[in-house]
């Protein structure tokens, strides 16, 4: 449970556990995983909420409603963190996350991902998704040749702070969406929005503003990525 790199495979095998069926988790799902994971909840927050929301849902004497999202467990996963952190408070210190990854399988993952990046600058025949926007193939070329240096740097080191390296991918795939994101019509942002907010709406009353603004961000960055066909940079998507 330790296993910082683990958090989006053990949230969704938790969900689904719970939930009772094998349906991976949807795209508003793993948006709002990202959310939790991006405002620093404890994996051990987000399961401990999971199992919260799902024990109050079974204990209903009436359960025609299934729980189809995550968003469903919003409330109780943000009430688990806050335990948690009342609970911390005078520790004095933030336990660090074990990643439990080795370089070479990390540097393999990078190379496979500029590839991939490589490959949506060829023609046509060999890309996946819509074209990638002239204004964007400069940033697209830069990030693969960034990802092949550090590829080639793990290689060589013995030891690497694998949060810089984190934040160093968070910062190439930010510069990769900011870049689609300026060359996308508005009329293809707006569909996506709109999509967002109908996924959304069931669990609005579940979730407060800020955390429905910042879900729909990542609902749209996922969905403008897999509209070219960009690969997600994190080392939590190994």
């Amino acid at each position: 449970m330790n296993d910082y790199f683990n958090y989006f495979t053990e949230i969704e095998e938790r969900f689904c556990q719970r939930r009772g069926t094998v349906v991976l988790c949807s795209t508003l799902d793993w948006a709002l995983m990202e959310t939790w994971k991006d405002a620093g909840i404890p994996l051990e927050a987000v399961l401990r909420g999971i199992d919260a929301a799902f024990d109050r849902h079974d204990a209903r004497p009436s359960k025609t409603r299934k729980v189809n999202s995550l968003a469903y467990c919003a409330q109780a996963v943000l009430a688990a963190a806050e335990e948690m952190q009342e609970a911390s408070v005078g520790a004095g210190h933030r336990e660090k996350p074990d990643s439990g990854l080795e370089l070479p399988p990390i540097a393999v993952y990078m190379e496979g991902n500029a590839a991939r990046l490589e490959l949506l600058l060829a023609p046509a025949a060999g890309r996946k998704g819509a074209a990638i926007p002239d204004s964007a193939v400069p940033l697209v070329r830069e990030a693969a040749a960034t990802l092949h240096d550090l590829a080639a740097g793990l290689k060589q080191a013995k030891t690497v702070p694998l949060e810089d390296l984190e934040r160093r991918l968070t910062v190439v795939e930010e510069k990769l969406f900011a870049a689609l994101l300026a060359a996308t019509a508005d009329e293809a942002l707006m569909a996506v929005r709109a999509e967002a907010d109908r996924e959304l709406a069931p669990y609005r009353r579940k979730m407060i503003p800020a955390q429905i603004d910042h879900l729909q961000k990542q609902y749209i960055h996922k969905r403008l990525l897999e509209r070219y066909g960009i690969p997600r940079l994190s080392l939590f998507y190994m």
